[in-house]
């Protein structure tokens, strides 16, 4: 039986997992693998970008995996700089073996916000070749920058966060604008041996790496832990069974400060 993660609303229409499974670094034979792992698990959210040069091995784990395609929500991303959006799009398409991907993002902001970039996105939207537009390690600033000159508000903004990172103006501002912030690389900039972490992990009886994505959770911010460890893709997927209280929230949130 398939646990059910909770999901958060896209602004227009649909909505994206809150946890899904990141796949940067891994390639060849080890992304097969893992993916195949990730979706016998029950994640329901992938994560590649074209950079990753793993979208051929994602794809055919989807494909291999008998979950069907419609419950699968998938994201890849194009490169900032890249003069080719539609080339771009459609070699990713075609390697992962899909006819459109749920989300597609900008990678990074390189050379700044570029508009004309940008209108291919909303045209791919517009074309049904992607449900989703966004954009990667983005500031609200540059969102903003985006969102005037473009007309068009990213739906998603995926960016690095973790416990450490965690900065209450920035969470607050994405929400007003309607933007999902989705956090990468939870555990990069996490000390798993902090005594906080470490006392509500006792509490709940899981690891401190569950309760700070499980505290991604309560945030409603999307997390999207990557590993090629058959366990801890498991354990990483293992948070719905527990709940943060919001003191515990307030305590995890606090690492920051220190």
């Amino acid at each position: 039986m398939t646990t059910t993660v909770p999901t958060v609303a896209l602004t227009g229409d649909g909505e994206i997992p809150l946890v899904g499974f990141g796949t940067w670094q891994i390639t060849g034979s080890d992304c097969y693998d893992a993916v195949r792992r990730a979706l016998d698990v029950g994640y329901r959210h992938l994560d590649t970008a074209t950079v990753y040069g793993n979208e051929a091995e994602v794809g055919r784990a989807l494909r291999e995996s008998g979950v069907p395609r419609n419950e699968v929500f998938v994201t890849t991303k194009c490169p900032g700089d890249r003069a080719d959006a539609d080339g771009t799009l459609d070699a990713s398409l075609e390697q992962l073996g899909v006819d459109a991907v749920d989300l597609w993002l900008v990678h990074w902001p390189q050379g700044g916000v570029r508009v004309d970039l940008w209108e291919r996105f909303v045209a791919a939207r517009d074309a049904g070749r992607t449900r989703a537009i966004g954009v990667s390690n983005y500031s609200l600033d540059q969102v903003d920058a985006l969102t005037e000159a473009g007309g068009v508000p990213p739906q998603v903004n995926q960016i690095s966060w973790a416990p450490s990172l965690f900065d209450a103006a920035t969470e607050a501002g994405h929400r007003q604008r309607g933007v999902v912030l989705e956090g990468y690389s939870p555990f990069k900039n996490t000390d798993l041996d902090d005594p906080v972490l470490a006392e509500i992990a006792r509490r709940h009886d899981v690891t401190p790496a569950q309760v700070v994505l499980r505290w991604h959770l309560e945030h409603d911010v999307v997390v999207i832990p990557k590993s090629g460890d058959p366990e801890r893709i498991a354990a990483n997927f293992a948070i719905t069974g527990f709940s943060l209280a919001a003191e515990e929230v307030a305590r995890v949130d606090a690492l920051a400060a220190g």
